[in-house]
């Protein structure tokens, strides 16, 4: 069939109608409100460009260098020439002509959306959300030329850049079309059901007069709504001047831009009630899909109806959530936007009139969308050909982004638009380059002058005249200086300190820190980037590609540290991660991840892509990188370590001489300390949040039990120092690479005990290096006395 229902799939259909159109029906599925309508399936694109044989030209077309902007609009033309000069065939035309037909009421002919529903889109760490196109209000006679407008969209400038930055392919990724029919909304927006960048438990919704594509391109700044979630209620109301808004003209029933009238310009959207409903609403969603959500919704003659939902893909991991986060970290800051109107009484303020309050070098303001403090000199581009004016290190200043300056945003320092809020174009995808930006400041391009060097600051939305020396120039800045002591006399210490890493990109930031060694080295974002499941990947490309991607990105980090140890931990994913790329339709829906197929039990269940880390690992030790240790995740006992090492042996590496240990994350491999010394582990490294949920039954993603989650609780604390104890007399190194190692009360702990390392985030290596030789030294003198 070229066409399914959206009544008819859910969230295990992403492979046959895209992201999009799956959660559409996932959500009809849960009974949230959805207006009807069909998709036209991925394969139905993949025979239409296949058996008009354009397939070939079509990708090497798009295989062009996407830091040249020049190719990329080469690329972008010639891929739509393709498909829009191509004919549908007979059947498929009539399939879709008699679904479109079928949404009819009335006699009426039906108003749809017609909108792109790609394979590889809104997954958990990548969002493509805009990159394909979307239409509004189309009738039967635009249908099919909108349906292929879709299917080009494709290869759009920015969808082309996005991609090949990914490491997804071209070849790999289809496209679904999903047809909806229109609601003639009176007002509409986004909502973030938890805050965009920090995760913490707060709504933001974005509400605008009209269609929501105004919104969502940023066409219009629109109203900003804050709700507590923990004390119920609304915590901000942020008025702004929406001078625009997209209607449907009732003559010709096109999608028109129209002038806000005079009062309605500075009149609140949503009532409290409203919000109120749209909270209750977001909450289902989320917890119907386990994570925080990205929804647009509508309002038509007082009903609200959702009309999509993604993951919010651009939430900072905070290092204290999962061992051996990012070693980036994120500094614990929270992006502030600026007050753009009165909190308290919802009246419009000032954004973007230049005032400045007390603070005269400030220029402009606006939303603070994306966080970081950056000096630059000012880019203005009013047109797509004035992108390759932007270049390193400068500000870009525009009226707001649009899909193809991609490119150009990855260049600049930083960003400012004139329109949109938090959900526009220019604030999502600034978060996920991580360049600070500021949206909605209404003047920006007219006050600011091109070449004019300022100061922009995405956390409190403000654009200040000059440079400031705590701005990061984006000519002149370097983080791996940042992350170099500036005391360069390292202090010496007994016990090890080391340092995590979590991306290959981290690498020579890490080893500025003169850490001694790399504690914890995690794969899953190596593995995970790639889009694939490791099964699907494997079935694609091969054992050896496979093998490829994870040796270039250990030896990335052997190579830095070299002589110093690296201990590279084989995959711990759990299994909702793996169930939204490619090949993971058939991953369990498990209700705790964190309890269920994740760690060792998964490798040891499912070996085939743990015999290719392994193989992977001992290519490694062929190339004369004997700094690695492997380490194993979430053992119990000696039984886990058996299943191990019979594939270490299968693999061709000897357990008996080179060095490797596990991971003590439950309580049950703590009470089994011997048993798995005996079996023959040379370290035994403590992660610290997984061994305190399990020993205090607190799941660590329950904001209901977080106030009950304590890294030092007495219980936690025996297990670990037990474990040191036995591990001494044994002869087993123990280290500890979770977040609680940071902390000054658990180095004292950690260094009383006699643990032979501790592993710290980036950030945080020359603190706890100090923090062990006080300890150190009391320990020695008290001994004296």
């Amino acid at each position: 069939m070229a066409v399914l229902l959206l009544e008819d799939v859910d969230a295990d259909d992403v492979g046959t109608v895209g992201g999009k159109a799956a959660s559409l029906g996932e959500l009809i599925g849960a009974g949230l409100p959805v207006p009807p309508g069909f998709a036209v399936t991925a394969g139905t694109y993949r025979t239409f460009i296949e058996e008009a044989g354009i397939d070939a030209e079509l990708f090497d077309a798009v295989d062009v260098d996407p830091e040249d902007s020049a190719a990329l609009r080469e690329a972008e033309a010639r891929a739509e020439e393709l498909i829009l000069d191509t004919p549908f065939p007979d059947e498929v035309r009539e399939e879709i002509l008699e679904q479109y037909r079928a949404m009819a009421e009335d006699g009426e002919e039906a108003f749809v959306a017609v909108r792109s529903s790609a394979t590889a889109e809104d997954l958990p760490d990548s969002s493509f959300a805009g990159q394909q196109e979307t239409f509004l209000n189309v009738r039967e006679d635009d249908l099919l030329r909108r349906v292929k407008e879709c299917w080009a969209s494709l290869f759009t400038q920015r969808a082309i850049y996005y991609r090949q930055q990914r490491g997804f392919p071209h070849e790999d990724v289809d496209i679904a079309v999903v047809v909806q029919r229109m609601v003639d909304a009176e007002k509409s927006g986004v909502m973030f059901t938890s805050h965009p960048s920090t995760g913490e438990p707060q709504v933001t919704i974005e509400a605008a007069w009209g269609l929501g594509e105004a919104v969502v391109s940023g066409t219009v700044s629109p109203d900003n709504y804050v709700y507590d979630r923990e004390r119920g209620e609304v915590d901000q109301v942020t008025v702004a001047d929406k001078k625009v808004e997209m209607v449907k003209d009732e003559e010709t029933g096109e999608t028109v831009q129209l002038d806000v009238d005079e009062e309605r310009r500075h009149e609140r959207v949503l009532s409290d009630a409203e919000i109120g409903d749209l909270v209750e609403l977001g909450e289902l969603v989320e917890d119907h899909y386990g994570s925080p959500q990205d929804v647009e919704w509508a309002i038509y003659d007082g009903e609200i109806y959702m009309l999509q939902s993604r993951p919010i893909t651009t939430i900072q991991e905070n290092a204290g959530e999962e061992d051996g986060a990012d070693a980036g970290g994120t500094g614990g800051e929270t992006p502030r936007k600026s007050a753009v109107g009165d909190a308290a009484s919802g009246q419009p303020g000032a954004a973007g009139d230049g005032s400045a309050g007390d603070d005269a070098d400030v220029l402009v303001d606006g939303l603070g969308a994306s966080p970081g403090i950056v000096s630059g000199a000012v880019r203005i581009v009013h047109k797509l050909d004035h992108l390759d004016q932007v270049q390193e290190g400068d500000v870009m200043v525009t009226e707001m982004t649009m899909p193809d300056m991609v490119p150009a945003m990855k260049r600049a320092a930083g960003i400012v638009t004139d329109e949109g809020g938090m959900t526009s174009h220019a604030a999502i995808i600034s978060r996920e380059l991580g360049v600070p930006a500021v949206v909605g400041t209404g003047n920006g391009t007219r006050v600011l002058e091109d070449g004019q060097q300022v100061t922009l600051d995405g956390d409190k939305g403000t654009i200040r005249a000059g440079e400031s020396e705590s701005a990061e120039s984006g000519e002149e800045f370097e983080p791996v200086e940042a992350a170099r002591p500036e005391t360069p006399v390292k202090p010496m210490t007994a016990t090890e300190v080391k340092v995590n890493v979590s991306i290959p990109e981290a690498a020579e930031r890490a080893a500025a820190t003169g850490a001694d060694g790399v504690g914890l080295l995690r794969i899953e974002h190596m593995v995970l980037s790639l889009g694939k499941t490791p099964e699907k990947y494997i079935a694609d490309h091969g054992a050896r590609a496979y093998q490829d991607e994870l040796i270039e990105g250990v030896r990335r980090v052997a190579d830095e540290f070299y002589p110093r140890p690296v201990r590279v931990r084989t995959i711990d994913a759990p299994t909702d991660e793996f169930r939204e790329l490619e090949g993971g339709e058939g991953e369990p829906a498990e209700h705790n991840p964190m309890l269920g197929w994740r760690g060792i039990r998964r490798s040891l269940d499912k070996p085939e892509p743990f015999r290719q880390e392994l193989a992977a690992f001992a290519r490694l030790y062929d190339m004369g990188y004997d700094n690695l240790e492997v380490m194993f995740p979430l053992v119990n006992d000696a039984a886990d370590v058996e299943g191990i090492t019979g594939h270490m042996r299968e693999a061709g590496i000897d357990p008996e001489t080179h060095r490797w240990g596990v991971m003590i994350e439950t309580p049950a491999s703590a009470l089994q300390i011997e048993e798995l010394a005996e079996a023959g582990i040379d370290f035994a490294s403590f992660g610290t949040n997984d061994l305190t949920q399990y020993t205090l039954a607190v799941d660590r993603n329950n904001e209901h039990v977080a106030d009950r989650f304590d890294e030092l609780h007495p219980a936690v604390l025996r297990l670990i120092g037990d474990t040191i104890e036995t591990c001494r007399e044994l002869g087993v190194d123990t280290s500890i690479c979770g977040q609680a190692g940071s902390k000054p009360e658990m180095v004292e702990f950690l260094v009383e005990k006699g643990v032979s390392s501790i592993s710290a985030n980036i950030d945080a290596v020359r603190d706890v290096q100090h923090e062990v030789k006080r300890t150190e030294q009391r320990l020695l003198l008290d001994s004296v006395r």
